[in-house]
């Protein structure tokens, strides 16, 4: 396959970094996938002066003018979704039709906001003293950065890029460095899509060039980012310094909860797809299994089995249902943590070993231990295809071990009764809750996002965005 060169967009012009860097095919490790620009501080800085520069021109268009910018980008993505889910396969590493999922899935968060941009409504109330209106209306928040992660290259830029340009802003886009042509070919996209010059811009690097100058620049007024915990802090340490606005998605070790009463085989597929699918690379990944001693024995059997026989292989072979992990370094941390939880005593139940295919690769067969809820397994985000079983005792006992956490993104329970699974949804500490269906899938247009250490901030995606991507004006008039 064809090598991409890649260039960064800085006020509608493509142009090269200070720097050039690889990105690779996790299924194949002697596939270029792209040489790619890199940026370093001042590039990144004559970027955000251009979305500074823009950022009025693009708050005073019409909705009409947003609306026909995003549904154009929203459009082609979805023509072309056999095409980039290819690119995103080949890059990212999960399975082809997922990839294909998921940029239709930004497709649609594009068109989503698109009608977002003529939906945009405030609200006029009757003032308190005689003779006065007020009106509530919202504006955009100026130059916003976008600090998006390598796991889902297409749908979580989308659902970031997306709002902020809907909501009359202008955006500075850092994709992570890992998948560089997927967020080429997203800004190469919405280059074509009639925006004033500086509206968008993208820049790619490292992120202490790139990511530090969107953190500390005086003209990004606000900044969006999914990642680690450790960087999310960063971040929301030095924004608070300087009163920028920031919203962070940090990750999970979300519990699915599996009761004596619930379908087997439903919640053994609920936690398959949950834990494993897309190599566990998801902040949404079920890696905690809480299961009720009335049906543990006889679940962990069924899930060791069907795990087992998951075929782990080449991304972009149609019959492949695990792909690779990403890279060689979140590989060697997922063999790391194996040897974590057999120390600590963690019962090792099938899977974990490296394999070999036709081509070389970063092959992982999913992982899946018994373990106790002090293990590190059982309360550290992996980020790949380990999971634990944790046995409960009763209903009460299981909602205690999926809230024994830092973590508060998602939580899901496989069970026929209404009583719990009403209470359950009440009482997880979490911002989504799944009954009976995997922890991980989310839809387009309603709020995404956690407590605790799994985010920071407002909402994204839905209408719930416009917290985030606008501020919200007071006006008052004497009649």
């Amino acid at each position: 396959m064809a090598t991409l060169t890649c260039k960064n967009y800085f006020n509608g012009r493509w142009e090269t970094g200070v720097t050039t860097g690889i990105s690779t095919n996790p299924s194949d490790l002697d596939d270029v996938v792209a040489e790619y620009a890199r940026a370093d501080k001042n590039q990144t800085d004559n970027a955000i002066r251009a979305a500074a520069d823009a950022s009025s021109t693009w708050a005073q268009s019409t909705p009409q003018r947003r609306f026909d910018a995003l549904d154009q980008i929203g459009s082609e993505l979805i023509a072309r979704k056999d095409e980039l889910g290819e690119l995103l396969a080949r890059e990212e590493g999960k399975t082809l039709a997922e990839a294909v999922g998921e940029t239709v899935r930004a497709g649609n968060i594009f068109k989503f906001f698109a009608g977002e941009a003529l939906r945009q409504g405030g609200e006029r109330l009757a003032s308190v003293r005689a003779g006065v209106d007020v009106e509530i209306t919202r504006e955009p928040v100026g130059v916003v950065g976008i600090i998006a992660p390598w796991n889902f290259p297409l749908a979580i830029p989308a659902w970031k890029i997306a709002p902020a340009l809907a909501f009359g802003n202008s955006v500075v886009f850092k994709p992570a460095e890992l998948v560089p042509a997927c967020g080429w070919a997203l800004a190469e996209i919405i280059s074509r899509a009639t925006l004033p010059a500086g509206v968008f811009n993208l820049v790619m690097g490292s992120g202490r060039q790139v990511g530090q100058a969107l953190v500390d620049s005086p003209l990004v007024n606000a900044i969006s980012f999914t990642g680690s915990v450790g960087t999310g802090r960063q971040i929301l340490k030095t924004t608070a310094e300087r009163g920028a606005k920031v919203q962070l998605e940090m990750g999970g070790k979300n519990p699915l909860v599996v009761l004596a009463d619930a379908d087997l085989e439903l919640a053994v597929e609920c936690a398959l797809n949950g834990a494993f699918y897309s190599t566990g690379q998801r902040c949404t990944a079920s890696s905690r299994i809480i299961v009720d001693a009335g049906i543990h024995d006889r679940f962990v059997a069924r899930l060791r089995e069907r795990t087992a026989a998951l075929k782990v292989g080449h991304a972009l072979q149609r019959d492949t249902q695990i792909g690779p992990v990403v890279d060689d370094h979140q590989l060697q941390q997922n063999l790391s943590y194996l040897e974590i939880a057999r120390d600590e005593g963690a019962e090792h139940l099938v899977g974990g070993d490296t394999l070999q295919r036709q081509t070389r690769g970063h092959f992982m067969s999913p992982a899946l231990f018994l373990a106790q809820s002090h293990h590190r397994v059982a309360r550290e985000e992996i980020f790949g295809p380990v999971a634990c079983v944790i046995r409960a005792d009763g209903y009460e006992h299981a909602l205690s071990l999926a809230n024994d956490t830092p973590f508060g993104l998602c939580a899901g329970i496989c069970t026929t009764s209404l009583k719990y699974a009403t209470h359950f949804k009440r009482n997880a500490q979490v911002g989504m809750t799944m009954v009976n269906l995997p922890t991980a899938g989310v839809d387009h247009h309603v709020p995404f996002g956690g407590r605790k250490e799994s985010s920071h901030g407002s909402r994204e995606q839905g209408r719930y965005a416009a917290e985030f991507y606008t501020t919200v004006k007071t006006a008052y008039t004497l009649a």
